[in-house]
């Protein structure tokens, strides 16, 4: 099918918020299907700037709506808001990554430096859940999700340790049961697992590969937390994947090396929001869901759509 490419006058405004606003660019493959994403008037907005590696974003409901996301190498995790602007959350973060919440609303972290899957309770206390597989020390924990049940599924490549620190010497996907103190492997096959996310049902959970192939992969989930009939799902064909997210109605937004790449569900490339700083994460979030937050290099984005993320 031939590649439609909707590249729009660039159009800077400043406000007194500080936010740049520009007019986005799409590299469309499906119109009718974009178009039930992306609204035609649809900007894209610098919200931040001047940090050094942006990752992790989540955003959170409490206290009029929020957006948690990471810079990894400064040691911090940033906090930002239509009203208080970009302010600092936490320092030092122990170079935390992937971000999300449970079901009970805190915070979940993943730290390159501490090496463990951290929660912040809700007077602000961090507390270790786990840090170690088998008496061995995680790699370098990438990124989160939490499944409804409770269970925490997360990723666990190397990018944050040298390879002599590596007691693993494998790359999971691992998940485990708060309840239970259950931990076990569902994955053993990546060679750089990273983003990760559930289908609106949970029946399906995708995982990106950002070594090779640099692909997306999905399996069924299975009534006890194991996934089977894992298959390929889509390639990217800029870059590698890095974060994914899932919308409501089940197509998969993935950033890639120019942008963020918006897959059906049944694998199919619908579109590209081409960025200008290389994405390495995302999520939905704002006053009524529909505002797709994108960590990019040294900043924060966002552009409205027309839907909301799987994630109630």
């Amino acid at each position: 099918m031939k590649t439609i490419t909707k590249i729009f006058p660039i159009l800077i405004l400043l406000f007194a918020s500080s936010f740049i606003m520009i007019c986005a660019e799409f590299d469309i493959r499906d119109e009718a299907a974009f178009r039930k994403l992306i609204p035609p008037d649809a900007k894209l907005e610098k919200l931040a700037g001047g940090m050094r590696f942006t990752e992790g974003p989540v955003w959170v409901n409490a206290n009029g709506g929020f957006l948690i996301f990471s810079d990894i190498p400064a040691n911090q995790l940033k906090k930002w808001s239509k009203s208080g602007g970009l302010t600092t959350f936490r320092e030092p973060s122990n170079n935390a990554n992937g971000n999300t919440v449970d079901r009970q609303g805190r915070l979940v972290t993943v730290e390159h430096g501490g090496r463990r899957i951290a929660i912040t309770e809700s007077d602000g206390v961090v507390k270790t859940v786990v840090d170690s597989y088998n008496g061995k020390r995680f790699n370098s924990p990438n990124d989160v999700v939490v499944k409804s049940d409770g269970t925490i599924w997360f990723t666990d490549p190397p990018y944050g340790i040298k390879p002599e620190e590596s007691e693993l010497k494998t790359n999971y996907v691992f998940c485990y049961n708060p309840k239970t103190k259950e931990l076990k492997v569902v994955a053993s096959d990546f060679d750089r697992p990273n983003g990760l996310c559930f289908s609106p049902d949970e029946k399906l959970l995708y995982i990106a590969d950002s070594g090779k192939p640099r692909h997306i992969r999905v399996f069924e989930v299975t009534p006890d937390n194991t996934l089977k009939n894992g298959r390929e799902f889509c390639k990217i064909d800029k870059g590698g994947p890095d974060g994914i997210r899932c919308d409501s109605n089940g197509n998969i937004w993935s950033s890639a090396g120019d942008g963020i790449h918006i897959f059906a569900p049944d694998g199919k490339l619908i579109g590209k929001i081409l960025c200008p700083e290389t994405p390495s994460n995302l999520c939905f979030g704002g006053d009524d869901g529909k505002t797709l937050f994108i960590t990019a290099r040294s900043s924060l984005y966002a552009i409205k759509t027309l839907v909301t993320g799987a994630v109630k």
